[in-house]
């Protein structure tokens, strides 16, 4: 009885690992939406799209990555995206975003905080990104901890992510 008992904490400790939130996040998720509902109560936007694309990583080493972009964006005339003209330039970069840096979880509260070490929009270098997370099976929910700045209108931004499969 004792042995069992024993067997039984270990596999109990063994659930409790694998139920950390951090752990739960490793890997790689595609996303499936993106909306942001303005805090004046007007309708939802979809800022990059209604079937917009993108890949968030999270990495065991406690590294994360995310790109998201509009579908079905425009090539650039040239073929060196070094003399993209700045029409094109300025097109493209408004829908696409990226951004990557350490991230750290606080499992009690369910807030995942993403360091900026790199991102196309220059003034979230250094600064911190938190976000509410929820996993429910193989969906990630990310949403904002409090309203953002974004297309002139404060909002609460909403992301949804499936777990990619295997490549």
């Amino acid at each position: 009885m004792e042995e069992k008992a024993a067997i039984c904490s270990v596999d109990d400790r063994e659930i409790a690992m694998a139920d950390k939130l951090r752990d739960q996040l490793i890997g790689a998720w595609k996303l499936v939406s993106y909306v942001e509902k303005p805090v004046n109560g007007l309708g939802p936007n979809h800022p990059i799209g209604e079937n917009p694309m993108g890949i968030i990583m999270y990495t065991p080493d406690g590294y994360m990555s995310a790109q998201l972009m509009r579908p079905n964006r425009s090539p650039f005339a040239s073929g060196d995206w070094f003399k993209a003209t700045p029409e094109e330039y300025g097109r493209e970069a408004s829908t696409y975003f990226a951004y990557s840096g350490p991230f750290h979880v606080d499992e009690e509260k369910k807030i995942l905080t993403h360091s900026v070490f790199v991102s196309l929009f220059p003034n979230w270098i250094g600064q911190t990104q938190q976000r509410v997370v929820k996993i429910e099976g193989d969906t990630l929910h990310l949403s904002t901890v409090s309203p953002i700045q974004s297309g002139g209108q404060t909002v609460n931004a909403y992301l949804q992510w499936r777990r990619a499969s295997k490549a």
